[in-house]
């Protein structure tokens, strides 16, 4: 496969996966600052902006602060290249490159989500059409995944879209718990306040596999065992780095030495995840844990692009 083309849909299904992620931190942040009896309400949209990897000291702007700016910030503004807008666009623009690489259903979804976007008006967006828009991108990047996994041939570009979604997916998991952190405190703590736990499971879905796994209150340091070491659930660090192992050993046509130092960093990440122990991680610190494990999803994307020539 070219090198252009396998960048192309790796980077489309990232974008894809990202404006999802996005919009549900949008609609977590949203719902929890509305149910919330103190008065440390913007704790929620400042976890979300962390969540979302943005940085103050990367801004050349003031850092967002209230709701209406941190919303207009990860989802409209065009300057954000990470915005939810920015990522629709990017990634119809990678399709439109590899427009005969993709099936016509894939392109049909991933086309008429960019044609659709244009009728929501950021200017005219009050509570009820921001819902409508964030229950709109999840539900047009669940057509994508869907259309994508079953009209797809298993072959490279198969490959090279899995890869982008699931590493794309495990960078987000791992910021969304570290953020909480960051924001609410050590989770691993005598921590009394269920709130950033459930905040945490309502922007991954997770309400109810938690329930089916654990039982009983919810507990912070059981959210981290979910989001990190239970293959069970597709949104954990582990599930998504056995997605990635998998498609890198099936990739063909790879250069042994080139490709050598992804497959090891990935695989290496998957046996730490996949034999490692909730208490341990606490024991030794969950945020220094957690940056680690950011850092190194990083360099493995940066080892597949060298890798493969893109």
């Amino acid at each position: 496969m070219l090198a252009r083309t396998a960048e192309n849909l790796y980077w489309l299904a990232r974008y894809i996966e990202r404006a999802d992620f996005l919009a549900r931190l949008l609609q977590g942040a949203a719902h929890m600052s509305a149910v919330r009896v103190d008065a440390d309400r913007s704790s929620e949209w400042q976890s979300a902006l962390l969540a979302s990897g943005s940085r103050p000291d990367t801004l050349a702007r003031p850092w967002p602060t209230t709701a209406s700016e941190v919303v207009h910030y990860l989802a409209f503004d065009p300057a954000n290249l990470s915005s939810i807008v920015s990522c629709l666009e990017t990634a119809r623009q990678n399709a439109r490159a590899v427009r005969t690489a993709l099936t016509v259903d894939m392109w049909d979804a991933v086309n008429s989500t960019w044609l659709e976007l244009r009728h929501f008006d950021p200017a005219r967006m009050d509570d009820d059409r921001l819902r409508a828009f964030l229950d709109w991108v999840q539900a047009r990047a669940g057509l994508f995944h869907g259309v994508y996994a079953s009209t797809m041939l298993r072959n490279d570009g198969f490959r090279f879209t899995r890869l982008g979604q699931f590493l794309e997916r495990a960078d987000n998991s791992a910021r969304l718990l570290d953020a909480r952190l960051r924001v609410d405190g050590d989770v691993s703590g005598a921590q009394v306040d269920d709130h950033p736990s459930l905040a945490i499971l309502r922007v991954v879905g997770a309400r109810r596999a938690y329930r089916v796994l654990f039982k009983g209150r919810v507990a912070p340091a059981q959210v981290a065992e979910l989001l990190l070491l239970r293959p069970e659930f597709p949104r954990s660090l582990v599930f998504c780095f056995e997605q990635i192992t998998q498609q890198l050993d099936q990739i063909a046509g790879q250069d042994p030495h080139r490709s050598a130092e992804a497959k090891r960093l990935a695989h290496s990440l998957y046996a730490q995840l996949r034999f490692g122990r909730i208490d341990h991680i606490l024991t030794h610190g969950l945020h220094r844990y957690l940056d680690e494990l950011i850092g190194r999803t990083s360099q493995v994307g940066r080892e597949i692009a060298s890798g493969h020539g893109f």
